[in-house]
């Protein structure tokens, strides 16, 4: 990228980074004993005071900078700032983290640009179950996150990008109530939330009942445009423009509770029980178009409807007592999410005669226990040893039926199948201080795991793989007196295969019916149950400068090699629901892979920089990325859904005189390309989310936050691009994004 590109707003965490010396210059106050607490210490001790400068939890960058392995952590003031409706909002924000969905509608997170898959998701320290949305639950719920850039022996290996650790809120010592409501609208929807927090306890119990009740609705509205190119004419010989658009409503609930108790020799009981439940339903009109050529369009005019249910529950236990000089931790958790969902897709010529209906239902069930034990040993001279076993069964029960006119699209397949997981995992790991200048953590992890796929005909075939990971990281202080410090890990990690793309029952694209031939970007799609997971091998070196009050300067390098790399492929196959070959899109192994890049931060207070300027906190980074897929011609053969780079720069800024706050944040993710096989390629739009808010505080157990998001209200555009021997085909998706506005009432009773 060429220097004179680089955006103006990114400027401070660029130069934050490289003039760290001069910020160091400022002199900082005398640290408290508390801020010295071992890493061992911290987890069963109170919360230290705060030092953060942007009032982030206490503590937060603290325990960042004394764990040895690479952490960031967010805290309650950080989560809640900005007001948002969903933890996806909160997380885009933070270094190296993007979402999945067009601005504005959240989904998945993703560290490092990497797509699905790569990002190990916990929910206090137990993995997420699958299907389970981060958007099912409420920034009000959560504590604290937890951004872990390497995986280490305790937390898993599963996390080739990253992991993401989300708590949800504790106990206080003092009874208070939190009340939270709030409205938000887009595009004249209205979406009301009321969000209840209970805190109780006493000296040996404590806990937190959270609920949330929330209902929004929406607007939904893409456009797709699709040309066809012959004999590489510079002109298309036939166009589509094919528009959708329509409302969505959801309601949902959400519980979760978080109790503790504790007994007088450090014996501790916490039991976490959660339960999600939400409920959509979504009307789509349809329109297709075509100006010209040849062969005519498969319908005219068209409606979509369709609704569906999700319900999650589980609950986590965790038993903590000493064993003489050390400590033993059982864990355990048992879940169960079901889902259903059911459309209906009803086609139509110009005068409104019906050409076809196509009818989707399903149900899946699945259920999740695991059970963890782990034995810590504190040796002289700063010293832990850990050690620990895990066991894990995932098991998924589906059923999807295709009707077209009535009639069963799928008759060979089953309509019932399966597909299970069973893991077993042990660990050790050492944290020790060598000297007042250099911390390790070493850790070897093995698990073997065992799949159940289901091609669709009865049949369930076993694959088993084991993975040894070894895991060490390295922290050295130039100065042991001083907050710089310089992190070092060398990891390996994995991604499974999900028990969904085990199963290779097809999905047939609706919007190219059979018998009749689909277009290669009209795939249908099927899983593969001889999938293996992907390995990778990854270097992290990180410089990392604390400045006074709890602002940070840092700069990570990391870079990953990947084998068994897995990647959707479409291909024209000769299949079994149609008289004529088709092109299906199926998950496979597609060899190796390298991606690397740089992430800077910087989070400072503006006058800690420039003598008398306002006491204004800046928040930025930056992050670049780099891949390449072995196999795929260049340019742009890189990794799925990675972009070049990411950014983020918000400030805040609190009114002398007045109770309020104003603050922003402008996200920035440049347009890319992906070149994903020789003949196929993708091309994703640039991406500008930028958010602002205002706190004003009636009093001490009252406030008023107005947030307004996505002002830029940007398309969101994709392309793909599929070239065969006879024909290029080229489609175009832009999907129109809205501004929200959500303002809220918080009470603390």
């Amino acid at each position: 990228m060429k220097p004179s590109r680089t955006p103006l707003f990114l400027f401070p965490a660029l130069v934050g980074v490289v003039a760290g010396p001069v910020l160091a210059q400022t002199p900082a106050p005398a640290r408290a004993p508390a801020a010295a607490t071992a890493p061992a210490a911290a987890a069963s001790a109170p919360p230290a005071p705060r030092e953060e400068i942007t009032g982030g939890r206490q503590g937060d960058a603290e325990q960042r900078r004394q764990s040895t392995a690479a952490k960031i952590v967010i805290g309650r003031e950080d989560i809640e700032r900005f007001g948002d409706s969903s933890v996806s909002e909160v997380l885009r924000r933070l270094p190296g983290v993007t979402t999945g969905g067009p601005p504005g509608r959240g989904g998945g997170p993703r560290m490092r640009g990497l797509g699905g898959g790569y990002t190990q998701i916990l929910i206090d320290g137990q993995r997420a179950p699958a299907g389970f949305s981060l958007d099912s639950l409420t920034p009000e719920q959560l504590e604290r996150i937890e951004i872990l850039r390497a995986p280490t022996a305790e937390t898993g290996a599963r996390a080739i990008g990253g992991t993401i650790n989300i708590v949800t809120r504790e106990g206080f010592r003092m009874r208070q109530n939190d009340l939270r409501i709030g409205l938000g609208a887009e595009r004249g929807g209205v979406t009301p939330g009321l969000f209840y927090t209970r805190n109780f306890g006493d000296e040996a119990l404590t806990g937190t009942v959270t609920a949330s009740l929330f209902r929004p609705r929406r607007e939904s509205e893409t456009e797709t445009t699709t040309q066809d190119f012959v004999d590489g004419s510079a002109a298309p010989v036939r166009e589509q423009l094919e528009r959708s658009a329509g409302p969505e409503r959801r309601v949902g609930m959400n519980v979760n509770a978080r109790v503790q108790w504790r007994g007088r020799n450090g014996d501790s009981l916490l039991l976490l029980p959660a339960l999600f439940t939400t409920q959509g339903e979504f009307d789509r009109a349809l329109r297709l178009d075509q100006p010209f050529g040849a062969p005519p369009p498969t319908y005219r005019l068209g409606d979509l409807a369709g609704d569906n249910r999700f319900t999650s529950a589980r609950l986590q236990g965790t038993w903590r007592t000493r064993l003489g000089e050390s400590r033993a931790e059982l864990n355990g958790q048992v879940g169960r999410s079901q889902g259903r969902n059911a459309s209906l897709r009803q086609e139509f010529d110009g005068a409104g005669g019906l050409l076809r209906t196509t009818e989707e239902r399903g149900r899946s069930q699945e259920r999740t226990a695991s059970l963890n034990g782990k034995l810590t040993r504190l040796l002289a001279g700063d010293h832990s040893l850990v050690a620990g076993l895990e066991l894990e069964s995932v098991s998924r029960d589906e059923t999807r039926v295709s009707l077209q006119d009535g009639r069963p699209l799928l008759a060979e397949f089953d309509e019932d199948f399966q597909a299970s997981s069973d893991r077993l995992a042990l660990f050790a790991q050492d944290e020790w201080t060598v000297s007042p200048n250099w911390s390790a953590h070493a850790g070897l992890r093995w698990e073997s795991i065992v799949t159940r796929g289901d091609p669709g005909d009865g049949t369930r075939p076993r694959n088993r793989s084991s993975v040894a990971t070894p895991l060490l990281h390295a922290v050295w202080k130039p100065d042991p007196r001083s907050r710089d410090q310089v992190r070092i890990s060398l990891t390996r990690s994995y991604r499974s295969p999900t028990l969904q793309n085990l199963v290779a029952r097809p999905s047939i694209n609706a919007r190219a019916p059979v018998p009749g031939p689909n277009s290669p970007t009209l795939p249908d799609r099927a899983g593969n149950p001889d999938l293996r997971p992907e390995l990778a091998t990854g270097v992290d070196v990180a410089v990392e400068r604390y400045l006074a009050e709890g602002g940070v300067l840092s700069a990570n390098l990391f870079a990953r090699r990947l084998t068994d790399y897995i990647r959707s492929v479409t291909a024209l196959e000769s299949v079994s629901w149609s008289p004529v070959p088709r092109y299906v899109s199926r998950p496979q192994n597609v060899g190796d892979a390298f991606t690397a890049g740089v992430e800077l931060e910087a989070r400072f207070r503006l006058d800690q920089w420039v003598a008398g300027a306002p006491r204004v906190e800046v928040r930025s980074n930056v992050s670049l990325f780099r891949s390449r897929v072995d196999g795929v011609p260049g340019p742009d053969n890189r990794l799925d859904e990675q972009p070049r780079m990411t950014a983020n720069f918000g400030a805040d800024y609190r009114i002398r005189g007045t109770p309020l706050t104003v603050g922003g944040n402008l996200g920035w993710t440049p347009a890319y390309r992906t070149q994903v096989s020789a003949d196929q390629a993708t091309s994703v739009g640039v991406r500008r989310p930028f958010d602002a808010y205002a706190l004003w505080v009636l009093s001490p157990a009252a406030q008023v936050r107005l947030n307004v998001g996505n002002l830029l209200a940007d398309d969101d555009i994709t392309t793909r691009t599929l070239r065969t021997a006879a024909l290029t085909q080229q489609t175009r998706t832009v999907t129109t994004t809205y501004t929200t506005a959500r303002v809220a009432l918080e009470l603390k009773l």
